[in-house]
């Protein structure tokens, strides 16, 4: 078992690129992940990484056993799920991540009593607005609002979410009310950005057909949520899903503009590995949030 330990750590740090990074990911010290490294080294008899003061690089040796070691997981990855799927009794490890306001408002509350059913299962959960690599970060269930675009990937569709366009009655009050979709180009819009960030235009549904308007605003973020604070305290106007701030509605600290011409609603779906949907743990959890963010949205809105 160690041996597969080892051979765990060396594949994360490969795919993370250093050993705190993996240690971090695997829940071990640095030192520890290093040890596992060195004694894998022995054994093989070569050395698997060319080592900086920042970052480790696979040698030639190291990129070949990769490969190989990649498929030795993924095998006993498959085995395990075999087991369990035939003994009625799920357990091991769930990484799961989800964009910030979904994970804080409908996912992160739910993990306490999928572990109180299915106690054998541990779930990891990163929350990023970022695009998360899923295939590079071992991530076995991804929740996202918007559209799959790698075909590697599986897709289940959960919902789909209303988004509306909204301010604060105090930027209106000083901006004036956008009446047109064209409007919205001569306003602040705070926007939802970094590196490698896919959607820089807001898509209105309009008589014509969609629009895709280059909305721009003096400031933006890579976390939803600071988006949301800057726009109650009337600095833009920012485009969401309905669900994230129907309570800011409901008390008249946004409005919601350009009703008749809304924004294009978002898919909130599962995103994993093809290999995922077999294992039964993984389906427990796809059922389990489906369900729940259904419900929790249905609530939220007062359309139950």
């Amino acid at each position: 078992m160690a041996y597969l330990d080892n051979i765990a750590v060396f594949v994360r740090v490969v795919e993370l690129g250093n050993l705190s990074a993996a240690g971090r990911d695997m829940r071990i010290s640095p030192a520890v992940a290093s040890n596992r490294i060195k004694e894998l080294e022995k054994h093989l008899g070569v050395r698997l990484f060319n080592r900086t003061t920042r970052q480790l690089t696979p040698t030639e040796h190291g990129r070949v056993f990769y490969d190989g070691a990649k498929k030795v997981l993924e095998a006993v990855g498959d085995a395990e799920a075999a087991v369990s799927a035939l003994s009625g009794q799920p357990r091991g490890t769930i990484r799961v991540t989800a964009p910030l306001g979904l994970g804080r408002r409908l996912i992160a509350s739910g993990i306490p009593e999928f572990r109180e059913r299915y106690p054998d299962i541990e779930v990891r959960l990163r929350l990023s607005d970022h695009d998360v690599d899923i295939m590079r970060e071992g991530i076995d269930v991804a929740f996202r609002l918007g559209l799959l675009e790698d075909s590697s990937l599986r897709m289940r569709g959960i919902m789909e979410c209303e988004r509306v366009i909204v301010a604060a009655p105090a930027y209106l009050e000083k901006r004036g009310e956008p009446q047109t979709a064209d409007d919205l180009l001569s306003h602040d819009c705070l926007m939802l950005r970094y590196p490698g960030a896919r959607e820089h235009f807001w898509t209105l549904k309009t008589e014509a057909g969609p629009r895709k308007l280059d909305v721009r605003g003096p400031y933006d973020s890579d976390d939803g949520d600071v988006l949301t604070g800057w726009a109650l305290a009337g600095h833009g106007i920012i485009m969401k899903p309905r669900f994230e701030v129907e309570p800011f509605l409901r008390d008249w600290r946004l409005k919601v503009i350009l009703t008749d011409t809304p924004p294009i609603p978002v898919q909130l779906a599962a995103v994993f590995p093809h290999k995922k949907f077999q294992d039964p743990k993984v389906r427990l959890l796809l059922d389990f949030m489906a369900e729940r963010c259904q419900r929790m949205i249905r609530d939220i809105l007062g359309r139950n």
